[in-house]
């Protein structure tokens, strides 16, 4: 039975409390699938996850077999012949919760606050996304108006083995449509589709000066110190302004939505007077220039030091790369820039650690059109485009599996309030619900090939 919106909208608000009760069970897991931690609550979430699924529909979902790390979730409902065919993909492991990270709340109590929204680890990412796909099947009874497959992983925050799923059993993700319920409008109530994601790519430098430590007293002053050489080195990877000065690495140009300094200081929790880094819009220098950190440095800590100048220092240097750019050529460029930059003829070692794929929707195709007409009318106004800072180097991967698919990536993650990987993460229910109300009007539209071109 063919539904209009308002007949969506009003069986999802029936909906509703159901979902938020799935989502409050699933925060109380903490299923952190990072090595180190417990792996029975991880477990514990997968089969909690599958059943909910098999009870929304998916009666052939299973945990599938993976040759190591915690197993995906996959499953499959047939829709009318020749109907298309979508891909709903979300995950089921969340971050760590560290008590230094601040927390107001228990992060594993899902807590409701004055502002409406609720508070604990994965409330945002990805729970509410994963909810948003139950509440999606529960709208159509468990019977969309097309074929939809399920693929829920359970190592996303972590050392992911769902590429390697995907490589070894393509025919499963063979679509039309690829859904990636992990995004977020940029604000609340401002409808968003992700269309740009940035790559990462990493290398640990490693800075030598002296063959042992030295006294400091004995030898300070004419002895290069290891540690001081570094920080000139990583001094040099900016300007004054904070702007990126490596030679050869790639911009482009970012004309859609934007966020404001307000929006970003309110959701990077900048300390007050500290100026933000960088020049031009704030859009423009999250998904259109990259950016470099230290994000890791190996010395001597504090507890432990004492009067002697410093051999050897090592820093694992991460850089986001823009949509469009080649994760090789560009770590080639932030290598280059590190061995040619370090101070004092010092001996300098770079290794290659990581060329994660930065990617780039097409929004030129009918899938992409139907899921923009859909979340514009769930939420009764147009629709904008956002870049991500994050990367997912399994949309490559999904990409190669099957070419000719399009792909919506989008969610209730809205970036301005939902702090995820750090304290107190949160979502605000309304966006899981007008979420739902998107995917449930976007699978009638492909059902019908109906979408604004």
């Amino acid at each position: 039975m063919h539904m209009d919106k308002d007949q969506i909208a009003q069986r999802v608000s029936e909906l509703m409390p159901g979902v938020i009760e799935d989502l409050e069970t699933l925060i109380a897991i903490p299923a952190i699938a990072f090595p180190g931690y417990p792996e029975e609550p991880v477990r514990q979430m997968g089969e909690v996850a599958l059943q909910m699924f098999r009870d929304v529909g998916f009666t052939n979902a299973q945990l599938m077999d993976v040759p190591s790390g915690y197993p995906p979730i996959y499953g499959e409902i047939e829709g009318p012949p020749g109907s298309p065919v979508v891909v709903l993909y979300a995950h089921y492991d969340v971050q760590p919760a560290p008590p230094e990270q601040g927390w107001t709340s228990d992060p594993w109590t899902p807590t409701r606050k004055e502002d409406g929204r609720i508070y604990g680890r994965g409330a945002a990412d990805d729970i509410s996304g994963l909810v948003s796909h139950l509440g999606t099947l529960r709208v159509f009874d468990g019977k969309p108006p097309c074929t939809v497959k399920l693929i829920l992983e359970g190592m996303e925050e972590t050392e992911s083995n769902l590429e390697a799923f995907v490589e070894a059993h393509p025919e499963l993700f063979a679509c039309d449509l690829f859904v990636i319920c992990d995004m977020g409008n940029l604000r609340v109530g401002e409808p968003a589709l992700t269309t740009a994601l940035r790559g990462d790519v990493a290398c640990i430098v490693t800075v030598r000066t002296l063959e042992h430590p030295l006294h400091s007293g004995v030898f300070g002053g004419p002895a290069p110190d290891a540690m001081m050489a570094l920080a000139r080195l990583l001094s040099t990877l900016h300007d004054d302004d904070g702007n990126v000065t490596i030679a050869g690495v790639s911009e482009t140009v970012w004309d859609g939505a934007d966020l404001s300094e307000d929006d970003l200081r309110s959701s990077a929790d900048v300390l007050e007077g500290v100026a933000l880094t960088g020049s031009g819009p704030v859009g423009a220098r999250l998904w259109a220039r990259p950016s470099v950190n230290a994000i890791g440095i190996d010395m001597t800590d504090i507890a432990s030091s004492s009067n002697v100048l410093i051999p050897e220092a090592r820093a694992k240097i991460s850089m986001r790369i823009v949509p469009g750019s080649e994760p090789t050529k560009e770590l080639d460029a932030l290598v280059a820039h590190l061995e040619s930059h370090v101070p004092w003829d010092a001996k300098v070692e770079v290794q290659r650690t990581k060329e994660a794929p930065p990617f780039l929707c097409k929004t030129d195709g009918p899938g992409y059109a139907a899921a923009r007409d859909a979340l514009s009318e769930a939420f009764g106004r147009p629709a904008g485009e956002a870049g991500c800072g994050g990367s997912i180097p399994l949309l490559r991967t999904l990409e190669k599996a099957a070419p000719g698919a399009e792909f919506v990536l989008w969610g209730p993650e809205d970036v301005a309030a939902a702090r995820i990987h750090a304290s107190d993460e949160s979502v605000d229910p309304v966006e899981i619900e007008k979420l739902i109300v998107a995917q449930a009007l976007l699978l009638q539209r492909l059902a019908t090939g109906s979408g604004s071109g």
